[in-house]
């Protein structure tokens, strides 16, 4: 019972970080067949956060081969750092003290965001910033508010502002923040940025797990292997026991 008990406390940080507050979660509906999105997931981390976040580990090769990208093409596109080798864990050179003075606390690791944060609440953050000028980078976030992260993907997106609406809660009227709403400047329309967003999500949820998809295939097999063996067994059982009574 205590170590059933231990587990539990062990788990509930994980637990409120996956559950991300009241914040109601888009569903991201990822698909981990689609090599499409995942490659351009693969393109869009790189292009827009592995300056600050890495991935360590995770390898340049293994991506380009799970992802189907050739690997003179994965050497082109994916490793950027002149020094860096395709067989090398994707790791950034941003100085982690500095990178603390500048952002408040250094940036973590996206390799397992996606298990711990869960794949509905990134692909809810990445579509909840919003200008805010008292913020450092002047935008803020309804998912994580006060996120020391600035909106890298603003040039997609465009300047994004919060919608407001007043709202009753215990007899007093407050300004509750419901959506986001875009200027329109962006590279991509509003449905483009959330496939853009989607297919970004769908990276690091892959990138957390590379081998789910063959777990998941694999398990079926052992559950039908399982229900075979019981059969034979339950047979076997029968026909030993047969004669003795």
């Amino acid at each position: 019972m205590k170590k059933w008990i231990v587990v539990l406390f062990a788990l509930l940080p994980s637990l409120a970080l996956a559950a991300g507050g009241n914040v109601h979660l888009d569903k991201a509906n990822n698909d981990l067949t689609d090599q499409a999105s995942l490659q351009n997931g693969a393109k869009l981390f790189m292009n827009y956060c592995f300056a600050c976040h890495s991935t360590q580990y995770q390898r340049y090769e293994r991506v380009a081969n799970d992802l189907g990208i050739p690997v003179e093409l994965a050497k082109e596109n994916l490793v950027f750092d002149s020094e860096a080798k395709i067989g090398d864990l994707m790791v950034n050179s941003m100085p982690q003290k500095q990178a603390a003075a500048w952002f408040g606390a250094p940036p973590p690791d996206l390799t397992l965001v996606a298990r711990v944060r869960g794949a509905d609440w990134l692909y809810t953050y990445l579509r909840s910033f919003y200008a805010d000028p008292s913020r450092p980078f002047g935008v803020n976030n309804i998912t994580f508010p006060n996120v020391g992260m600035p909106h890298v993907l603003e040039e997609l997106q465009g300047i994004p502002t919060a919608i407001v609406e007043t709202h009753t809660v215990d007899g007093q009227e407050v300004e509750v923040i419901v959506g986001t709403e875009t200027n329109g400047r962006g590279e991509l329309s509003s449905a483009e940025y959330d496939d853009a967003v989607r297919d970004l999500v769908n990276f690091l949820e892959y990138s957390g797990d590379p081998v789910k998809l063959e777990r998941h295939a694999m398990g079926w097999w052992v559950m039908a292997f399982l229900v075979l063996f019981t059969i034979v067994v339950v047979l076997l059982k029968k026909e030993y026991w047969r004669d003795v009574h």
